[in-house]
């Protein structure tokens, strides 16, 4: 009841993170039966291309055995023992591009599913692997009752292909019998040649859906649930709540240094009660005014303390105030779009200042 609970709670596609340890554990899909049709495949091809000429080399052989027995010596133990070398030379000779062609294809079909890789995990002892309960599982399950269709397809499939084949062969069968060697290969390579060409549709058809199921399930297998992907997020971006906390800092950080910035301020822009920018011009410093520090409400507030502290004149613009505070970032020059406004304010501070001057 709590697998079909977990099951039914697992509604999330699986992350890259989690396809990639699944495949990283062994855990890939690999289709049974794409080189089952590969291997038939190369079956077809060994029929077509290498048959034949194999064919007609044995039946030779066979014939000058049987017709001219007298040219072969069987006086003695070694004599037989040459006969059949011979013979087994001859009958790897029809069967080794066989073997060769299905190894290649059989190998072939597994790598293009999937590239190899030595995973431990795939070798490693697991008491599941041996377990009654668990085996009943998988055969009961799903995927045993997908591998069930599958065979049984294959054996009608094979059943009704021989039935056909041979019965529409039979009675040219029985004669080849009793015609020359090569009559009988030729006619049993002309049986197995229509015979494959059937297993091989069938056997692609099947391929191609079970590549796809066999991809659907193990997706299917890996969904997760929607506390599995909140618990990988936290463990590939950190605690969202340490994050935060982390950021807030900063910010506090920032703050402090924004604010111990002020006293160097040139002069100070307000709205005059919710925001604050500060700016500092020194023509050997920069061309443009700079915006040291800028706040709202309480940081607002600690600015403007601090330039009546420092006796930094004060100007009170709501509208440069407001644009300058949404449009330059601090420790940035002012826009070319403020010179004019700012340069009349900085105007005004250096007048005053060389007014004291005189005064004094």
């Amino acid at each position: 009841m709590s697998d079909d609970q977990d099951k039914d709670s697992k509604t999330e596609d699986p992350t890259e993170k989690k396809m990639r340890d699944a495949v990283e554990k062994g855990n890939t899909p690999s289709s049974r039966e794409v080189p089952i049709f590969a291997s038939a495949l190369a079956v077809y091809l060994y029929v077509v291309f290498f048959l034949p000429s194999g064919i007609a080399r044995i039946g030779e052989t066979l014939r000058d055995l049987f017709e001219q027995p007298d040219q072969w010596k069987i006086s003695s133990a070694t004599d037989v023992v040459s006969l059949f070398v011979h013979l087994g030379w001859e009958a790897s000779a029809l069967l080794l591009p066989a073997v060769a062609l299905i190894m290649l294809f059989g190998v072939g079909s597994n790598v293009l599913q999937n590239v190899p890789s030595f995973v431990l995990e795939r070798i490693r002892p697991q008491a599941s692997r041996v377990s009654l309960a668990k085996g009943w599982e998988r055969l009961f399950s799903v995927t045993g009752v997908v591998e069930f269709g599958k065979s049984l397809f294959k054996i009608v499939i094979v059943s009704t292909i021989m039935v056909f084949s041979l019965k529409s062969e039979y009675f040219g069968t029985i004669d080849a019998l009793f015609s020359d060697p090569q009559v009988i290969f030729v006619k049993f390579a002309t049986i197995l040649k229509k015979m494959m060409v059937v297993i091989l549709l069938a056997t692609f058809v099947l391929a191609v859906v079970d590549f796809f199921w066999t991809r659907y399930h193990w997706h299917t297998q890996l969904r997760m649930t929607k506390q599995e992907i909140k618990d990988e997020h936290k463990q590939s971006q950190g605690d969202p709540i340490i994050k935060a906390r982390q950021r807030s800092i900063a910010r506090d950080r920032a703050r402090r240094r924004m604010i111990n910035n002020v006293p160097r301020a040139t002069l100070v822009i307000t709205n005059p009660t919710h925001y604050a920018v500060a700016l500092r011009y020194v023509r050997e410093e920069n061309e443009a005014p700079v915006v040291i520090a800028k706040g709202q409400d309480l940081v607002a507030l600690k600015i403007r303390e601090l330039a009546r502290e420092n006796d930094i004149p004060i100007f009170e613009d709501p509208p440069l105030a407001r644009s300058m505070f949404a449009q330059v970032s601090v420790d940035s020059v002012i826009p070319s779009i403020f010179y004019k406004a700012v340069a009349e304010l900085v105007h005004r501070v250096y007048s005053a200042k060389a007014q004291k001057r005189r005064v004094r």
